[in-house]
């Protein structure tokens, strides 16, 4: 089955490239050879494409971010079953999860690849009134934002943060039910599958977002976005280049020599995970390269699904990035206890993503949302989204070998293989 899986996703990502060419193509001959009030009306006409494809991506945030973070916190539930376990895998996923966030944070208010572009004259105007609206922050306006009187209400708005608060007592709840739960646990079990399978349909309407977007910019700002492209792509593999360092340091600490090992046992899964970026395509070869390492089966069959929905490093770091980077581009200015409000909201939200390709850019749509940053940014961002999944989707796999291993080595049952 996983043979087929590649095929159609990059025939996406064709359509996709194919498509900001046309779009390309098209924004330049508007930009070049037509007078500015033909330029603006053409931009604001084909952006109706990119709204198509945004509000088909927001339609899917809400049941996807309720089902997944019901699931994963009900999974958790357990935890008092496997006790230290549960702990060390948390205390790791954690550490990592915040580790990554604040790379992505750090490393785009240093390089600021978003300056690079400015998005309109109309974008600034819409910016400024959201810095006004930031100045007017206060603190009974954020409790009111943080705590739903209304699930049904949070869903409609997809007031993300008010969602993330109900999932969590429901999953809670559902837990402590037992068995009750279990079938409400299998049934949104279910339900997060259709989600994920409707998020792989909506981005069929990719390539007609990104050519409205583009033929968009190009046609008001003229070839620039590129420069925006080389700054963008160049700075996420260097924070990816940090990261893995980092990863790799604090398995080293742990694990000695044998990290050699561990690197060399997964660098086939790794390759697999890099050229489909799906880290679920992966999971069955993983898990059977981790207990042949040395790690006790129940370890392994405990920690790493659970990874898979609480530790994904390579997408963290990547949503901070792409977050501020957008609030960049349009001269949205964020201060640092936003962006700081910002990393806790993506460290929730980001619960449950794993495997399915450019699903964390439901989770950075839902965000900009949130933050009042224009969301067609997005669509910007997509063309090139493909390569810096490849990158993200393999430090996600190393992330969860080495928190398998870790946890393994912690618990003092790590085989001499």
């Amino acid at each position: 089955m996983h043979t087929t899986h590649p095929t159609p996703k990059n025939r996406l990502t064709l359509y996709i490239l194919i498509a900001m060419a046309l779009g390309v193509c098209t924004g330049y001959l508007i930009n070049n050879y037509y007078p500015e009030t033909t330029r603006i009306t053409f931009s604001n006409n084909i952006k109706l494409l990119t709204t198509i494809f945004l509000r088909l991506v927001q339609m899917i945030i809400a049941p996807l971010v309720f089902s997944t973070l019901v699931v994963g916190i009900a999974k958790l539930g357990d935890l008092k079953a496997v006790g230290r376990v549960g702990g060390k895998s948390l205390l790791w996923f954690v550490s990592a999860s915040v580790a990554s966030l604040l790379l992505g944070m750090m490393l785009v208010n240093f390089f600021k690849p978003g300056s690079g572009i400015h998005l309109g004259s109309e974008n600034t105007t819409a910016a400024k009134d959201l810095i006004g609206k930031t100045e007017e922050f206060s603190l009974q306006k954020f409790v009111e934002h943080v705590f739903p009187k209304s699930v049904f209400e949070a869903m409609a708005t997809n007031e993300i943060l008010q969602l993330v608060i109900f999932s969590i007592f429901f999953g809670v709840a559902t837990a402590a039910l037992g068995d009750y739960g279990k079938i409400v646990i299998k049934a949104l079990d279910a339900v997060a599958h259709i989600i994920l399978k409707m998020v792989s349909y909506v981005m069929n309407f990719a390539p007609l977002g990104v050519f409205g977007a583009i033929s968009a910019v190009i046609a008001t700002n003229g070839l620039q976005i590129f420069n925006f492209y080389a700054y963008y792509f160049s700075e996420f593999v260097l924070g990816i280049t940090l990261l893995w360092l980092l990863l790799i340091a604090v398995g080293f600490i742990v694990l000695g020599k044998r990290l050699k090992f561990l690197l060399k046992r997964i660098s086939t899964p790794l390759l697999i995970a890099f050229s489909t970026t799906s880290s679920e395509a992966v999971f069955p070869k993983l898990t059977e390269e981790l207990e042949r390492f040395g790690c006790k089966d129940k370890i392994v069959a405990f920690v790493l699904p659970l990874g898979y929905s609480f530790n994904l490093d390579g997408s963290m770091m990547y949503m901070t990035f792409a977050s501020i980077a957008i609030a960049q581009a349009y001269g949205v200015h964020l201060d640092i206890g936003t962006q700081i409000t910002m990393l806790l909201v993506l460290m929730l939200t980001s619960k449950g993503i794993a495997g399915v390709p450019r699903a964390s850019l439901v989770v950075v749509t839902a965000t900009l949302a949130m933050f009042k940053i224009p969301a067609e940014g997005i669509a910007l961002i997509l063309p090139i989204d493909h390569f810096c999944d490849m990158f993200r989707t393999g430090t996600n796999v190393l992330g969860n070998a080495l928190a398998t291993t870790v946890v393994s080595k912690w618990e003092n049952s790590l085989e001499n293989n």
